[in-house]
């Protein structure tokens, strides 16, 4: 098992393996709770397993708090073709409730940062809900800059399956 060793007392990362699959989707789960989106959720352990562990579309680190699992972070790769590299993408930084505070947080976020200069990328990318104001303060504080020249778009559920049956 890899771990990455913090600066906090009892806090270290570790890259996860498949028999965390039923621990990634409570985290999931708890996640999607805390953003008012549960119902949007139908991952599983089957999809998460072979989506994470058989096809590798995305990798997990699992930060545990004297020994107990209190947060996650899901990442994947894309590719800048200006900067012709790739870049970290996080999908999701999530850490309990009840462990925020402790600096746990920025850990995670300083480890997928190590993460990202270890693979050569030159960035990170990720999204943040607008009313998530605690996340945004956090991100800024970790020197992030909001993207206001972009406009995210996206084509899923039945408008994905119409437009691949074009041409």
């Amino acid at each position: 098992m890899k771990y990455y060793e913090t600066d906090i007392t009892d806090f270290r990362i570790r890259v996860a393996e498949e028999t965390d699959v039923s621990l990634i989707l409570d985290f999931i789960l708890e996640l999607a709770e805390y953003e008012n989106l549960s119902h949007e959720v139908v991952a599983n352990k089957e999809i998460l397993l072979d989506s994470l562990f058989v096809k590798h579309q995305a990798e997990v680190i699992i930060g545990e708090y004297k020994d107990k699992p209190v947060g996650f972070a899901t990442y994947f790769f894309n590719f800048s073709t200006f900067l012709g590299k790739a870049n970290l993408y996080i999908e999701d930084l999530y850490i309990k409730k009840e462990f925020r505070g402790l600096g746990l947080g920025q850990a995670m976020f300083v480890c997928l940062a190590r993460i990202a200069k270890e693979r050569n990328c030159e960035r990170l990318d990720w999204w943040c809900l607008d009313w998530n104001e605690p996340s945004i303060k956090f991100y800024k504080k970790m020197g992030a800059k909001p993207m206001s020249d972009w406009t995210v778009y996206r084509v899923d559920g039945e408008e994905l399956k119409a437009l691949s049956q074009k041409l």
